[in-house]
């Protein structure tokens, strides 16, 4: 009776590696891309660097704020 459980057991286990476990291997690599393209530029006018998402474009040289861009 115990080595039926056991048995059981360790196929449900063999299951969940071969199913689940390569999901979560997936999931590991998209985040770890994804936390790459972040890329940081300097500030023409200040030397300052920030995300190219955040920065302010003016005659295709990048900006940290407003008060740079003048």
């Amino acid at each position: 009776m115990i080595f039926k459980l056991v048995a059981v057991a360790a196929v449900l286990f063999l299951v969940y590696l071969i199913f689940f476990k390569k999901g979560r291997e997936q999931n590991i690599k998209d985040k770890e891309n994804n936390s790459i393209s972040d890329e940081m530029i300097e500030c023409k006018t200040c030397g300052t660097f920030i995300s190219k998402d955040e920065a302010i474009i003016s005659n295709s040289s990048y900006f940290c704020s407003k008060e740079c861009v003048k």
